[in-house]
């Protein structure tokens, strides 16, 4: 089955995932993107390191970009945070947000386990990169990115 941009939007509700990326990114400069491919079966980690790149994660000023990057027809899916965040929070958290993630997409809920996600990556990027009126700029567009 081939997933099409019409069929990936229907199973993620992108006003949604918007919503949430927007809530996260208020209460931080940290930048939250994410990324929905249709099928394919090369591997989704280089898929999505290759997503990190061509929305310009890695240019961000703080290095502090994290990519839910997801492939709904093969319910896999890779989390990827910069440098700046990942020194600060570690392997040990992405894999929570994993697995919280995976629980829902066994369920076929890939927009509520993303919106979770979103908002537990929020709350850790203003932990350590809280958001500042007088400089932070929106560096990253909300929508979400559809392959």
């Amino acid at each position: 089955m081939v997933m099409t941009r019409r069929k990936l939007m229907g199973i993620v509700d992108a006003g949604r995932i918007r919503d949430a990326i927007g809530a996260a990114e208020r209460r931080t400069s940290g930048e939250i993107c994410v990324s929905v491919s249709s099928l394919f079966w090369g591997n989704v980690r280089k898929a999505a390191e290759r997503a990190f790149v061509r929305l310009g994660m890695t240019r961000t000023k703080e290095r502090n970009g994290v990519l839910l990057f997801v492939v709904p027809s093969r319910r896999k899916f890779v989390i990827l945070g910069d440098i700046g965040i990942h020194e600060k929070v570690g392997q040990e958290f992405w894999s929570r947000v994993a697995d919280r993630i995976q629980e829902r997409f066994r369920e076929g809920d890939f927009t509520g386990g993303l919106a979770g996600a979103i908002e537990e990556v929020g709350e850790r990027l203003a932990a350590h990169f809280p958001f500042d009126r007088a400089s932070d700029l929106n560096e990253l567009p909300d929508e979400l990115d559809f392959r």
